[in-house]
């Protein structure tokens, strides 16, 4: 398991958002509190973030080090500022590669996607599955050998068939194909999804059976007005809301908290 942090809102630095809360994302790489299966963060991390003027540019920094061991970003996230960010510390699933390939997040054009959970048993249950499903544009995108790579795939994917699909609905549709491929192969599926496109965030708490990945959301905190940030784990003490389980959260520039549950749940 990994943790997620998302924001959108007023444009802040990095620094602000990823190092001055108590319980920020650099703390959550060495003492998270809500992890099951691992005790560390430290096989790799990455920011996204975005230009939003004169037009959309996204940019990531990522590395194969603990987030706390690596000074370049102390410096960057003193310089970098923007509306949108998008952050991740790894805990790799046992047998998979540290590697640059594998470092979250994913981008595609402005697009950013990182991934909270696993499918179990990958390459002998769904990789083959997952892969059959995606256009030879997505196929060739794939670099890495994760989990995660693939489920953002096919969320691409999803998009890439029907351009004018809302992003919310391209990661429902996402996932309801992936708890049909789940059923089918017994494999348990946990996919905790988080999306960002520089004008939206939009994130998912989703397993198909079994103990659901946590993931909490606040809007307008004192320490971060005109906002919205999204967590697999408070940063700092405050009203922050746990994302109903089985569901997809959308967050839009208007800064509203859209919540909607996920079909298929049925099979969880």
């Amino acid at each position: 398991m990994c943790r997620l942090l998302g924001y959108i809102g007023a444009p802040i630095s990095l620094e602000n958002l990823l190092y001055q809360p108590s319980h920020s994302l650099i703390v959550q790489s060495y003492q998270p509190r809500e992890m099951e299966n691992a005790l560390l963060n430290a096989d790799g991390f990455g920011v996204g973030w975005y230009r939003t003027v004169p037009s959309i540019e996204s940019f990531i920094y990522k590395n194969t080090v603990p987030i706390w061991n690596d000074s370049n970003l102390v410096q960057l996230s003193r310089y970098a500022e923007s509306s949108c960010i998008l952050g991740y510390v790894r805990s790799a699933t046992s047998g998979q590669e540290i590697s640059m390939s594998n470092c979250q997040p994913f981008v595609k054009d402005e697009v950013l996607l990182a991934h909270n959970g696993l499918i179990e048993d990958f390459r002998a249950t769904l990789y083959r599955p997952i892969r059959e499903l995606l256009s030879d544009e997505l196929y060739q995108w794939v670099q890495g050998s994760t989990d995660s790579e693939h489920i953002g795939a096919l969320i691409l994917n999803q998009r890439e068939k029907q351009p004018d699909l809302p992003w919310d609905e391209a990661l429902m549709q996402a996932l309801v194909q992936i708890t049909i491929l789940a059923s089918i192969k017994k494999a348990r599926c946990a996919a905790n999804m988080m999306i960002s496109t520089g004008k939206e965030l939009i994130a998912s708490r989703y397993a198909t059976r079994g103990n659901i990945p946590s993931l909490y959301w606040i809007r307008d905190a004192p320490s971060f007005p005109n906002s919205v940030i999204v967590a697999s784990e408070p940063l700092f003490e405050g009203d922050w809301k746990s994302c109903p389980e089985h569901s997809i959260l959308s967050v839009g520039e208007d800064l509203n908290v859209n919540i909607s549950k996920c079909r298929f749940a049925q099979f969880a």
